[in-house]
């Protein structure tokens, strides 16, 4: 009555698959079948025994979605040296699809607009006020420059200049 399981790699490239098999249960089978401990698997694939435990479980929740979840399933895959393809698709198939999505290509003929970015520059008033802060600025600076005797006497053309340095 059990249907026999190939999800190992053959030269026919054969594969049944049962109705109850799913992604946790064939590659807890796998791993046991080769007589090797959750520890084992962990050390050489470099994932966590306990993301590895829920794999075998099959708590989705308690694992990463999407491309993540993907390279765990395939690299155990390999490293129990089962056909990589036929698990990705019984993921695929229980949780959704898990593979890269499509980049959006950016049209070089159409102008790049966002809801971000403004479509112009700063508004003019910022402009003005920026010029504004560093006129007053400068003006602090030169005053100051003036009251401590760094500006020489020559400079200073005007009576009212002559009068800061005083």
């Amino acid at each position: 009555m059990n249907q026999p399981m190939t999800l190992v790699k053959e030269d026919s490239e054969a594969e049944t698959r049962p109705d109850n098999l799913n992604v946790g249960s064939a590659l807890k089978e796998l791993r046991e079948a080769r007589g090797l401990s959750l520890g084992e698997v962990s050390a050489r694939i470099k994932y966590s025994a306990g993301q590895l435990a829920h794999l075998e479980a099959q708590h989705w929740d308690r694992l990463p979605e999407g491309v993540p979840l993907r390279g765990l399933v395939r690299n155990y895959a390999r490293y129990l040296d089962a056909d990589v393809d036929a698990l990705l698709r019984l993921l695929d198939d229980e949780v959704g699809p898990t593979g890269p999505r499509p980049a959006n290509v950016i049209n070089p003929s159409q102008p790049m607009v966002s809801a971000d970015l403004p479509v112009r520059g700063e508004p003019a008033h910022r402009t003005w006020i920026w010029l504004f802060l560093i006129l007053v600025l400068l003006c602090v600076a030169g005053a100051y420059a003036i009251g401590r005797g760094w500006v020489p006497e020559e400079w200073l053309i005007f009576d009212w200049l002559k009068a800061l340095r005083q």
